[in-house]
């Protein structure tokens, strides 16, 4: 069965007013590409937001998440921005400090996974052999080990396993399946002419695999720390909120224990589990943006999409799955130059 490709030709740019407009010339890379990347942006900018708030929390929040109080369960006033609990302790307080354990569970899982992945990964594909079969093993047997049941099982023979054991826990066996993509990569990358000619010049290993190899995986690495990010966080929110973790340790997921245990929904205490709720909506929504900006960054349909994204609008084209933007040289000889031309392959016998 003939499959069907269809691509859309734009001008390419003729003059400062072009570039200036986001339109990447023929033949030069496009610069800071990712934080042009509107999605990637706006995931920036949240993730920025709440790290800020993790690290000056503390000394921001308005009460002592601890303190009780005599307003008890009061809605959302000028004392209290986001009201009270059962016991009159203030609810922003809480958010503001669970904020901290939220993202310190997420950083240390994802740069362990992270590291072990690129380690294991990149070394299995660069060096092939019984090396490679050997960590490959590896990988496959961490891969099988489910993670969830296993920190349950961990925090309940620990009762004081806090945040950092979670994220311990995640660091160790959430890397296999980074660890799988990278050494298919590096496996593809290992046989270029750029590291055939390295090797020729006489380059050390270390060398070429730092200064050659992992450059073109970077894009792929920081999928994958977001990913384990991503799942680490949700993970810590969870065993909170099913009481796994100590509920002394103020997250947000503490924050819904807290309010679950209490019949927050029942007594109509919107405000005891709605906040938390939406930061943590919120936190994975940052994350998932900025997965995408580097789906986007790395394929090149899609980066092609995002670079002329403005030029299409102009023009009343709305790019969907199937179509791929493609610069036209200008010059003479060439016609139509000033309108996009919408070309398709063929899709039966008679138009071949």
């Amino acid at each position: 069965m003939a499959t069907s490709t269809t691509a859309i030709e734009v001008a390419a740019p003729t003059g400062p007013d072009d570039v200036a407009q986001g339109v990447a010339r023929p033949g030069r890379r496009p610069r800071l590409l990712f934080l042009r990347n509107s999605k990637a942006l706006v995931g920036i900018v949240i993730l920025v937001f709440f790290g800020i708030l993790a690290v000056v929390g503390p000394w921001i929040a308005p009460y002592d998440p601890d303190q009780v109080s005599t307003a008890l369960l009061q809605p959302p006033s000028g004392a209290h921005w986001l009201g009270t609990d059962h016991t009159g302790r203030d609810i922003l307080s809480q958010i503001i400090v669970g904020t901290r354990g939220v993202l310190v569970v997420g950083l240390v899982a994802g740069l362990g996974a992270t590291a072990l992945g690129v380690i294991v990964g990149v070394t299995a594909g660069f060096v092939g052999g019984l090396g490679d079969e050997g960590l490959s093993a590896l990988s496959n047997v961490f891969l099988v080990i489910p993670q969830l049941p296993l920190i349950i099982i961990i925090a309940a023979q620990l009762p004081s396993a806090g945040g950092i054991t979670v994220a311990l826990v995640i660091g160790v066996t959430g890397w296999a399946w980074g660890a799988r993509v990278l050494r298919a990569q590096t496996l593809s990358l290992r046989k270029r002419d750029f590291v055939e000619a390295a090797r020729a010049t006489g380059e050390r290993t270390w060398r070429i695999v730092l200064a050659e190899v992992l450059p073109n995986l970077t894009a792929i690495i920081a999928a994958g720390f977001v990913g384990t990010v991503t799942f680490a966080v949700l993970s810590q929110v969870t065993l909170a909120f099913i009481g796994i973790t100590p509920v002394s340790e103020w997250n947000w997921g503490t924050i819904l224990f807290w309010a679950q245990n209490n019949l927050a929904l029942q007594r109509g205490a919107w405000w005891w589990f709605v906040p938390a709720g939406l930061c943590i909506a919120l936190l994975g929504m940052a994350l998932t943006l900025i997965n995408f900006g580097i789906d986007e960054l790395v394929n090149p349909r899609l980066r092609s999409t995002g670079m002329h994204a403005r030029t299409l609008r102009r023009r009343g084209i709305r790019p969907r799955v199937g179509f791929t933007p493609v610069v036209r040289p200008t010059g003479p000889g060439v016609r139509d130059v000033g309108r996009p031309a919408l070309h398709h392959a063929p899709h039966t016998e008679e138009e071949r």
